[in-house]
């Protein structure tokens, strides 16, 4: 990532916090690297467990040439993506755990990873978020995956 979309990333994310200068202050000094923002601003957030997760992402990069969003944190147990607005409120689906209006995140510095979470897809600081409909399609895809190396089938 340049300068100029690091910059536009930082900006981008600290918009969703109440206090932006505050956010840039505890990616830049906290001990963490991490700042809590509110989802449901800017943007909600699909939390997905474990192997699925992974399986998730895997199949969203083949699918979207440039992808939202993605978060996950360093022991690969949660991933979050990223997709806009309102999308938590009218997500159905089971084994998905949904952070929108009243949520909190820990979100890290887009240009570096903290202690605990990492970007697998940075912001670029266009705003630009995951489609629901191809993360729908991409868990899908995973659990199909995932229901094959349980059965032994491999991929």
């Amino acid at each position: 990532m340049g300068e100029r979309e690091a910059l536009g990333a930082v900006g981008w994310l600290a918009a969703a916090a109440p206090d932006p200068e505050a956010c840039r202050w505890e990616w830049e000094r906290s001990a963490l690297g991490v700042a809590l923002l509110p989802a449901g601003r800017l943007w909600d957030v699909l939390v997905v467990n474990g192997e699925l997760g992974r399986l998730a992402v895997d199949v969203l990069l083949g699918l979207v040439p440039e992808p939202g969003p993605v978060l996950a944190d360093f022991g690969d147990h949660r991933y979050g993506f990223f997709v806009p607005t309102g999308t938590a409120a009218r997500w159905v689906g089971t084994g998905v755990r949904t952070a929108g209006q009243g949520a909190w995140l820990a979100v890290p510095h887009p240009t570096r990873g903290s202690r605990g979470l990492r970007w697998l897809v940075a912001p670029d600081g266009t705003g630009r978020l995951n489609d629901p409909a191809a993360v729908e399609l991409a868990l899908h895809e995973a659990a199909a995956r995932l229901a094959q190396l349980q059965a032994g089938d491999g991929l």
